[in-house]
């Protein structure tokens, strides 16, 4: 019997061995978490439908007929009846590791169907002729295995999702084996973490530590602490640093010595914008090595030259599908989503994260309204995988439990006087303009008009249009997502550039610029909106704290809040918070300078907003799988993308798309590396615009999901829907 045709070599491959093989991978995988004997039963189990003679039958035609497209007989559903006799939830992974994990109403109606099936009951019959030892000694040795807090519904949900990781990515790695030996001996490094340490230890050796300067002495010490906090036990760390504070370079020393402490697997760093995740990863790989580092998120170009990809690139690739790298730098979103999906490929890298330092940074950002299902997991990851978490902002949420929030407990501080950081690395001054006469953006303008270096925020894409209308300045640069990635990076670049040469620079901007962009105005004004997104706009003022007076003595930066007349913003949470901190602002004496005063926006915000307005957490108990997949988006609006053309004069853009869009067409559909190389050049629309835009000509489909912008693009506004006016933006 035998599990896949015949592999290029034209070798077969043995069922028995590759049921082996598999039990072999997921019992160490799931024996991270102690279930290493479940781990094995399930992965014996897994392909035991392939002992039907019409799925042999099928590989033969496979063989014989090369173009034989027609799908397998179903071969999953005979494990999963067999798990029955023995632990009845191992049939949601075994059923889903192909298809996904089911919700558990269909499984059940799924299992009742199979259960009588006399194809699976053959099946099963040669499969127990064949196969040694195909079953525990007594059923109640598998059900002994099974942690007491499965009787939890949370619980025993995420176990199973963890199962499903473990059991998914064996079954893919060893079919890898079969199929692609070569590829699959790219995976194979081994790399040492206390080699890893000394790199980062002789980095920090030329840069820390060395100056008797406040800020560069206030970085020392909070590397140092860092260092100290890394031989604790493994828990929820809360690294809470002002802007310029050195987090990310002391966030990853106590990663590492925390790995070292506790021999753990790897450092995972969940950023929540890709242009913060860009120079971060820049920066390991300059410490560690590029082979040390992957960085893994849906703007990474794939690299393709006329010699083929390098190994390097080869390993990079392989280990972003599973996670099997020392330091992994990607998104929150491919994080959590991938912790609440149901398909294999999202799950496949989820018993990876198991014995890992998990560094959240930017811990603000994450979505109110699924903040009760996010820390659930988190917690139950540090409880019963090994994980340990560390929560980094200057602006620190209020995570522990608490009256409004299901949160997170046994918080560990990490710096415990973050208020002296804040008063030493205190950078700039806030002026306050909210209490009384609300500004026009003509004022805003005119306001901007004074300082030739200067960003203003606001809230939305349409303000930002106003803003610059107003400013009537060819030289304004801007930012949002109206931009491409590739145009965004390219503005940036210009902005460090006309900063360095001191040459007039005013950029109007919305949220994306807001945390870890690394800008330094003198000058920065922001409309007003949520407490944390203000504070955090303020680290684009006065940065380095370089910022001097005529007679060279440092002087702080400047920080207008202002409330526009006619601004909008984003509903929800945002909303809220914006609510929130309008009200803490015209509080006497407010001052923006003490993490204390983040605790309380924070918990007066859980107040306002659900923390599970999805109920994802009453589909979790009830293992509704599918539900849950489909309702835990990071990202609420559904976009679909557009491929767009930046001006020539910025950069080769329309070559580059050009080509690309030619290769779309000539292969008639876009393979995964032509999308990733897309990526820079893509721009979400609101899938619910697509009709309208559609029939007006603005758009043409390439293939599913996936369009080409047929309307205006402009240097300033991007993508707009005629070139003619900016007013005609989308959205």
């Amino acid at each position: 019997m035998f599990a896949h045709s015949r592999n290029p070599l034209g070798q077969r491959h043995s069922l028995e061995e590759h049921l082996r093989s598999v039990a072999r991978l997921a019992a160490d995988f799931a024996g991270k978490w102690g279930a290493s004997k479940i781990g094995h039963w399930m992965g014996l189990w897994h392909d035991l439908g392939k002992f039907n003679p019409d799925f042999q039958a099928y590989l033969e035609a496979c063989e014989t007929s090369p173009d034989y497209r027609r799908r397998g007989p179903d071969h999953a559903s005979a494990g999963a009846v067999y798990a029955m006799d023995f632990w009845g939830l191992l049939a949601f992974p075994l059923t889903g590791h192909h298809g996904g994990l089911p919700n558990a109403v269909a499984l059940k109606q799924r299992m009742h169907d199979k259960k009588d099936n006399v194809v699976i009951k053959e099946a099963l019959r040669c499969a127990g002729g064949a196969i040694k030892k195909l079953v525990p000694d007594t059923p109640d040795n598998l059900l002994k295995e099974l942690p007491e807090r499965l009787q939890d519904p949370l619980r025993c949900e995420f176990f199973l999702r963890m199962l499903f990781s473990a059991l998914v990515d064996a079954d893919f790695l060893d079919t890898e084996a079969h199929f692609e030996p070569d590829k699959s001996s790219s995976r194979k490094r081994v790399f040492d973490f206390q080699g890893l340490w000394e790199s980062f230890k002789a980095h920090q050796a030329k840069l820390s530590g060395h100056s008797n300067d406040p800020l560069n002495q206030a970085r020392h010490e909070i590397y140092i602490a860092c260092i100290q906090a890394s031989e604790k036990p493994q828990g929820v760390f809360r690294l809470t640093v002002p802007t310029g504070g050195g987090k990310t370079l002391s966030g990853m020393a106590f990663a590492l010595k925390h790995v070292l402490q506790h021999q753990l697997d790897r450092v995972i760093v969940a950023i929540p914008y890709t242009s913060i995740i860009e120079q971060t990863a820049d920066i390991y790989r300059g410490i560690f090595g590029d082979e040390a580092v992957l960085e893994h998120h849906s703007a990474l170009a794939a690299i393709e030259t006329f010699e083929g990809p390098s190994n390097a690139e080869i390993w990079s690739h392989l280990a972003a599908e599973n996670w099997d790298a020392p330091i992994i730098v990607t998104t929150t979103v491919q994080l959590f989503e991938s912790l609440f999906a149901n398909r294999p490929s999202r799950c496949r890298k989820l018993h990876n994260i198991a014995r890992s330092v998990l560094i959240l940074d930017e811990v603000q950002t994450l979505p109110v309204e699924l903040l009760e299902p996010i820390l659930d997991v988190l917690q139950d990851l540090v409880d019963y995988y090994g994980v340990t978490v560390i929560l980094c902002t200057a602006t620190q949420p209020a995570l522990e439990e608490s009256l409004h929030l299901k949160g997170l407990r046994n918080l560990h501080e990490i710096i415990l006087e973050p208020s002296r950081y804040f008063a030493i690395l205190k950078r700039v001054n806030y002026v306050i303009s909210v209490h009384g006469e609300e500004w026009t953006w003509e004022r805003v303008a005119a306001e901007m008009g004074t300082s030739p270096q200067c960003l203003t925020v606001v809230n939305t894409k349409k303000d930002a249009r106003r803003l610059l209308q107003a400013l009537d300045d060819p030289d304004a640069l801007h930012l949002s997502t109206s931009l491409c990635g590739a145009h965004r990076r390219w503005v940036i670049n210009e902005v460090h550039r006309r900063l360095r040469a001191g040459e007039p620079c005013r950029l109007v901007s919305t949220q994306v610029v807001e945390a870890g962009v690394d800008l330094d105005f003198p000058v920065v004004f922001r409309a007003l909106g949520p407490l944390d997104r203000i504070v955090q706009v303020a680290g684009r003022c006065n940065r380095e704290g370089r910022l001097t007076d005529e007679d060279g003595k440092r002087i702080p930066g400047r920080v207008v809040i202002f409330n526009p007349v006619d601004g909008g913003s984003p509903r929800g949470a945002y909303r809220s918070g914006m609510d929130e901190a309008e009200s803490l602002l015209k509080e006497e004496d407010v001052n923006l300078d003490n993490p204390a005063l983040y605790k309380r926006y924070f918990n007066r915000l859980y107040g306002d907003v659900k923390t599970d307005a999805k109920a994802i957490q009453e589909l979790r108990r009830h293992l509704r799988f599918d539900e849950v997949n489909a309702r835990f988006r990071m990202i609420p609006e559904s976009t679909v993308s557009v491929v767009v053309r930046p001006p020539a004069e910025l950069f080769e853009g329309p070559v580059i798309v050009d080509d690309l869009l030619a290769q779309i067409c000539f292969r008639g559909g876009v393979s995964r590396e032509l999308m990733r190389r897309l990526q820079p050049y893509l721009v979400g629309i609101y899938a619910k615009e697509v009709n309208r835009l559609r029939q007006a000509g603005l758009i043409f489909e390439l293939c599913d999901g996936l369009y080409e912008w047929l309307g205006g693009y402009n240097r300033i506004y991007g993508l707009t829907e005629g070139a003619r006016n900016p007013d005609d933006l989308i959205y």
